[in-house]
């Protein structure tokens, strides 16, 4: 496949003051790692970013350490293939720069692909880049995303989304899965997986995956309740007792209050809470493991694969298999092929 591809293609990152530096970074250093990997092993493509700002020079960014980038002038007669908008702390940030806004806009119409990294997704928003897309953006943004541009389809839970030429990711390190889709696209599967391991990522996840689990939520709420330590003991005894009876009684509670405290907190039932941290574990096994179905389903603490088949469908909306095909990582196959 490689012998098919172009020597070079111009990668344009579009940045303006207030940009976050990972956001920009990640991409940006599995493109440059891409360009040499896929030259040690004989491929031809090469990756030429390019980062560029309305007015060039220097540009502060959200984590206090200027930039300095071209204009986006210089790029005035050459080709670019791919253009990408990181993103930025402040939301406001991003739209604010109305030159770069129209540039990306006219330029995006002859660009073989458009992307956005976590709040990128505002400015090609406010390009008109997104109007009757599916997108993804940082999970504490969606709602805004959503209530701003009302042509816009977000997708709250994906770790990046494509729709059509147009691709976006979620919350910051997603940019690096996003840039390893990319390059897969372009390189073939064996390039993309050479880049996670030089870069260090253990897991390559796939687009569909989600980005906000019911582990995150609990790490999330403050460490001075029981609930906190009480979630933490549920991952580590998937197979007990979780009924309310037990988890009130791990909580030294009475069960009709835990009950309705726990709601309180936590927006949703003790029950939704197990079968959530259930489903987080169950992902996490059929991704990285070659362990069959019925060993996860035990381990995880839902007795039997109908059931868990059950939640999957439920909450996921595949079947477990269906999401292993999916989504399984690069280190569950190889482990997959040392056992055969």
């Amino acid at each position: 496949m490689a012998s098919r591809l172009k020597l070079e293609r111009r990668i344009a990152i579009a940045v303006y003051p207030g940009v976050s530096l990972l956001d920009l970074g990640g991409p940006l250093e599995a493109f440059r790692v891409a360009s040499e990997f896929a030259g040690t092993r004989g491929g031809r493509l090469n990756y030429k970013c390019s980062v560029v700002s309305s007015r060039g020079g220097q540009v502060p960014t959200a984590d206090g350490v200027p930039l300095v980038a071209d204009s986006i002038r210089s790029l005035d007669r050459i080709e670019i293939d791919t253009l990408i908008v990181p993103g930025a702390f402040l939301v406001e940030d991003v739209t604010r720069d109305v030159e770069l806004i129209k540039w990306v806009a006219k330029r995006a119409a002859k660009c073989r692909r458009v992307c956005s990294v976590c709040v990128g997704s505002f400015m090609l928003a406010a390009a008109g880049l997104l109007n009757g897309r599916r997108a993804a953006t940082h999970w504490m943004h969606t709602q805004l995303l959503a209530r701003q541009y009302p042509d816009v389809k977000v997708e709250p839970d994906a770790i990046f989304v494509r729709d059509g030429r147009v691709w976006s990711s979620a919350g910051v390190t997603t940019g690096i899965d996003l840039a390893l889709a990319l390059i897969e696209e372009d390189c073939g599967r064996e390039t993309a997986i050479g880049v996670a391991r030089v870069l260090v990522v253990y897991l390559k996840r796939a687009g569909g995956q989600s980005q906000y689990s019911a582990l995150l939520a609990a790490q999330a709420e403050s460490e001075a309740n029981n609930f906190a330590e009480l979630e933490r003991w549920i991952i580590e005894n998937l197979r007990a007792d979780l009924s309310i009876e037990s988890l009130a009684d791990h909580a030294h509670m009475s069960p009709r209050n835990f009950a309705r405290m726990y709601a309180k907190k936590r927006g949703r039932t003790p029950a939704k809470a197990v079968e959530a941290i259930r489903i987080d574990a169950a992902r996490r096994r059929l991704e990285e493991s070659a362990n069959g179905v019925d060993a996860i389903a035990d381990a995880c603490g839902f007795g039997t694969a109908e059931t868990m088949r059950r939640a999957f469908l439920r909450i996921v909306r595949v079947p477990p298999s269906a999401y292993r095909g999916r989504f399984r990582s690069a280190l569950g196959r190889d482990d997959r092929r040392r056992s055969a």
